[in-house]
C-alpha cells in the first residue's frame, strides 16, 4: 500500500526547493523549516498548484508546537495534515479530520517501548520513523502498531528507498531533489510488481 499513489513524499526545506516541487507532479509534499509569517503564502502556493502540503508542525518558527498551535494550523492554515512529535498535535490533527503523522525517532529500545504505548492511545494515521534506513526496525513498527510507516531520516540513495519500501514502508520521505526527480514517475509498489 502506497501513501496516494506516492512512494516518495518530497520534503521542502527551503522556499527555492518548495519552487522546485511547484514544477514536479507530486500531489502530496512535506514542508518542513518555515516562520509562521510564511505559513499563508506557502500553503496557498501549494494548493494554487495543486499540491496537497503537510506541515511539520514542530519546525516552524514562532509558533509553539502545542494543541492551539495545531488547532490554528488545522483552521487557519488548513494543510492536508500535520506532522508532528507531540500527542497533543497528533490528537487534535485528528479531531479536525486532517492526516496526523506521528514521527518517532528510534533512540532505543526504551523510547521504542513507550513509543508504542503512546501510538495506542494517538492512533495517527501514519508513523514516520526515523532514520529511515534501519529496514527491520520499519517491518517491526509496522507489525506492532498495523499504523501505515513513512521511513525519513538519512535516506540518501535509491537504494535507501527501495529498501524501505521493501520492508513495508508505505512512503519514503526526503528532502533530496535528486530523489524526488528520480522517483517522481515511478509509480506505486502495486504498479512495479
Amino acid at each position: 500500500m502506497t501513501f496516494h499513489n506516492q512512494i516518495v513524499l518530497p520534503a521542502a526545506r527551503k522556499i527555492k526547493d518548495l519552487e522546485k516541487l511547484m514544477k514536479l507532479s507530486y500531489e502530496y509534499i512535506v514542508i518542513l523549516d518555515t516562520h509562521i509569517s510564511q505559513l499563508q503564502s506557502i500553503v496557498k502556493l501549494a494548493k494554487t498548484h495543486g499540491k496537497k502540503p503537510l506541515l511539520h508542525a514542530d519546525l516552524i518558527e514562532g509558533l509553539k508546537n502545542d494543541e492551539s498551535a495545531a488547532e490554528y494550523l488545522c483552521q487557519v492554515i488548513r494543510p492536508a495534515g500535520l506532522v508532528s512529535t507531540r500527542t497533543g498535535v497528533i490528537t487534535k490533527t485528528k479531531q479536525n479530520g486532517l492526516i496526523a503523522i506521528q514521527r518517532l525517532f528510534l533512540l532505543d529500545t526504551n523510547a521504542l517501548e513507550k513509543s508504542y504505548a503512546l501510538f495506542e492511545r494517538t492512533k495517527p494515521d501514519y508513523i514516520e520513523v526515523l532514520p529511515g534506513v534501519i529496514p527491520h526496525m520499519i517491518t517491526e513498527v509496522y507489525d506492532r502498531t498495523g499504523i501505515p510507516i513513512f521511513a525519513g531520516g538519512l535516506i540518501r540513495t535509491a537504494s535507501d528507498v527501495e529498501q524501505a519500501l521493501q520492508a513495508g514502508a508505505s512512503a519514503v520521505t526526503t528532502s533530496n531533489p535528486e530523489l524526488w526527480r528520480h522517483f517522481e514517475f515511478y509509480g506505486s509498489k502495486e504498479e512495479r510488481t
